[in-house]
């Protein structure tokens, strides 16, 4: 017996563009080796709205919030080039184990995706937020949290985790930059489980047709939320 999956949380749309809310798990489009049991937000709103659509952008599997497709295939293309010059803004949040020693930073760390495959610039805005000391589990020292935007200028592979990684503060439940250790030990005294705290919040470009400047936001994650309860 299939389970039935829920409709995606439809944030804008268009006769030409639409954003979804993406969870935490869903892949983007098809995986080059599918497996059984794949959640591909690609099809599943395609079968939602009975439209073909084309994807834009894209997120990490563990990722969630704002993802934009095209409705219309040239006005896709037409917004990938945008990204590829660099006039489509996004913004991300992100959970973070530690405090920052600044409030807002750069980092442009080169990023390598593979060993076989060149060194490319990387540069990412960062800010600070909040930051806390949830309630520790009995008998272990709490660890303190960071709640942080970040402002991708490129799009490298894992660019903000990785970046976030290079300076001492990995994302709570990023497995494979933060340490299965870690993230199991914050995944329990959070209650998060094994979620990966980080959230695509918000895109902002111009419309292609209509030259708007749109701006599309998530509504705040409920386990960020339950990590710095003032969002909620």
């Amino acid at each position: 017996m299939e389970t039935e999956i829920p409709p995606l949380p439809i944030l804008y749309q268009d006769d030409w563009l639409i954003a979804v809310d993406k969870p935490a798990g869903h892949l983007v489009h098809p995986a080059d080796a599918p497996q059984d049991g794949d959640l591909v937000t690609m099809k599943i709103l395609r079968d939602q709205i009975g439209r073909k659509v084309y994807n834009v952008h894209r997120i990490d599997r563990p990722t969630t919030g704002v993802l934009l497709f095209g409705i219309d295939s040239v006005v896709a293309k037409h917004l990938h080039r945008a990204l590829e010059r660099h006039e489509v803004q996004k913004t991300y949040w992100a959970v973070v184990n530690g405090i920052p020693k600044q409030n807002a930073w750069e980092c442009r760390e080169p990023i390598q995706k593979s060993e076989t495959q060149p060194i490319r610039e990387a540069h990412t805005s960062f800010r600070l937020m909040s930051s806390r000391q949830p309630n520790a589990l009995a008998g272990e020292q709490a660890d303190t949290l960071s709640l942080i935007e970040a402002t991708p200028h490129t799009g490298r592979y894992h660019q903000i985790r990785r970046h976030l990684e290079h300076i001492g503060l990995p994302i709570v439940g990023d497995y494979r930059y933060g340490g299965i250790d870690r993230c199991n030990r914050l995944g329990e005294q959070l209650g998060t489980g094994s979620r990966m705290l980080l959230q695509s919040q918000g895109i902002r470009f111009c419309h292609p047709i209509s030259n708007d400047t749109i701006s599309i936001h998530a509504p705040v994650d409920p386990s960020f939320a339950q990590c710095f309860p003032e969002l909620a």
